[in-house]
């Protein structure tokens, strides 16, 4: 006769628990892409109501406290979304060893593919930029702030010229980041069909880049 041994409660305990915190993992999911489908018909995220936003991602009202305190807790959470996988992907290819020339090209390459695969992030993230709300567009410049510290530092690496100072640095940094500002806009413009055109916008964006750093050049020259 086979004997079936009883989990004990500390078991019990721990599958109960584990099991909650998968349910509002997937609960806190499900508002998030709900937001994202909503914004997809090219409305902003201000427009979003905390009504909507539960409906389509089916959970009552309440559920959605038990997550965010409001919209605009929603809106920041989509903000890091949108940023800290694309931060993190951007010092990988920098932390490679490879010639300049090279890091710009594969930089270019990983940064147009990675917007055209979370598209929909940074469709908010670009509308939220120029027209969102104080608490988002604020966070979205938090971000990019980082984002370009992050490049100076980098930068300090690849282009060992003590002429340029860390104030220059920056200065490129955000030139940069400027420039795949308006990339990003034309990426999320690309044809589906047409996927020959995320090639010319990558050579494009590579050669932009280049030109800035060969006026870090000249620059250089004129100050030395």
């Amino acid at each position: 006769m086979a004997v079936y041994k009883r989990k004990g409660k500390e078991g019990e305990a721990g599958e109960e628990s584990g099991g909650h915190e998968a349910r509002r993992s997937k609960t806190r999911q499900a508002l998030i892409e709900a937001s994202l489908d909503l914004m997809a018909e090219d409305r902003t995220f201000s427009s979003l109501s905390l009504r909507e936003v539960t409906k389509a991602a089916g959970v009552v009202p309440a559920a959605f406290y038990r997550h965010f305190r409001g919209m605009d807790s929603l809106g920041l959470e989509l903000v890091d979304e949108s940023f800290r996988a694309l931060r993190a992907r951007m010092r990988e290819v920098r932390a490679t060893p490879l010639p300049a020339e090279k890091i710009i090209r594969s930089s270019m390459t990983t940064y147009v593919r990675y917007v055209r695969e979370q598209h929909r992030y940074f469709r908010f993230a670009i509308r939220e930029y120029f027209s969102g709300s104080t608490t988002t567009r604020m966070a979205i410049r938090n971000e990019i702030r980082l984002f370009v510290s992050e490049l100076a530092t980098d930068l300090a690496l690849l282009v060992p010229d003590r002429r340029i100072t860390s104030i220059d640095l920056q200065m490129i940094a955000q030139m940069v980041v400027n420039n795949m500002v308006m990339i990003t806009e034309q990426v999320l413009e690309l044809p589906a069909e047409r996927p020959e055109a995320e090639q010319d916008v990558i050579d494009q964006a590579a050669k932009q880049l280049r030109v800035i750093f060969l006026g870090v050049g000249q620059w250089n020259k004129a100050q030395g």
